[in-house]
Order: C-alpha cells, then structure tokens, then sequence
C-alpha cells in the first residue's frame, strides 16, 4: 500500500496520546526528529514526482513541497543549533523512513497517470496524517516555545498542502 507513512504517524499519534494520559510524552530531541524525517520524506518523494510525472499539476505541486518543506526543515536545523540540541532517532523515525522506502519502491514501479495519481493520493494521506500527528501529539508535547512555535507554522503550511493535494486528486480524475 502507498500510504507513505501513514500507519507509524497513527500509531505516534495514539501511543503519545496514551503516554500524555500517563504522563509520559516524547521529549524535543525525539520531535524535531520525528517533524525534520517527515519532511525529508516528503522532500524525497517529491523529487521522484518532478523526475516522472509530466503533469502541470503534480509538478507545481512537488515543487511546492520541495520549497515549502526544505525551508521548514531549514527553520528546524537553525533552531536545534541554536539550543545546542542533538535530534534523537527513535522507533517513529525509523518506522517512518522504512515506509518511504517501500513506498518510493512501489512508485517507481508506475508511470504517467497511474504515477500520478497514486502520487498526489499518497500526498493527501500523508499530509492528514502528519497534520492529525501535529496536532494531538507533537505540539502538545514539545516543550520549547520555539520548536512548539515552529510545529505551529509547519502545520498551517501542511494544511495548506493538504488542500492543495486534494485538488491535484480531483484535477486528476
């Protein structure tokens, strides 16, 4: 299945809103790996659209996603540097890349408008997710207000991708 991601983000979002009910959250060094890895994911998928598709849509779409996501994880290599923080790998992190790379094998596998298609779907669910994760379980566990005031930006930048991969699957169809 295509959907990049998906199911490691679902299981950060629950097994955080669990560890929260008992106090236990993941710390900053944990998040701004979590936040930073699905950003490079996005960017990396994105790169294989601008090399595939021929599609106006789709391309402006990645191109949106390179721009906006590199910038954001720019923001959030500043940031760390600036707080002397080290990002931890953890169990969501690895489970994310391993995803994205079955799931770039998968989409290597098709062309034209199947590509595409499948792309711009993948990007939906992808960003629901990350922007569902986001909410209920990254900003409110960070703890520096300046990572939680990043997340925040992040997430009204990923809403808006959101929406804008909903209307790439629907000029598709």
């Amino acid at each position: 299945m295509l959907m990049r991601g998906t199911s490691a983000l679902a299981a950060l979002v629950l097994s955080t809103a669990a560890a929260n009910a008992q106090g236990i959250k993941p710390n900053d060094a944990q998040i701004a790996h979590i936040a930073y890895t699905a950003g490079q994911i996005d960017i990396k998928a994105a790169d294989l659209a601008l090399q595939k598709s021929r599609n106006k849509e789709v391309r402006a779409f990645a191109e949106d996603m390179v721009r906006d996501h590199k910038a954001v994880n720019d923001k959030a290599l500043a940031l760390v540097k600036k707080l002397n923080v080290t990002p931890q790998d953890n169990d969501t992190s690895k489970a994310l890349v391993k995803q994205a790379d079955e799931n770039e094998v998968s989409l290597k596998k098709l062309n034209g408008s199947a590509f595409d298609k499948a792309y711009a779907e993948n990007e939906v669910g992808f960003h629901k997710t990350v922007n569902g994760a986001l909410e209920t379980a990254l900003i409110p566990s960070a703890s520096n207000p300046e990572l939680k005031d990043l997340l925040r930006t992040g997430l009204k930048i990923f809403q808006g991708h959101e929406q804008h991969a909903e209307h790439v699957v629907q000029a598709l169809k």
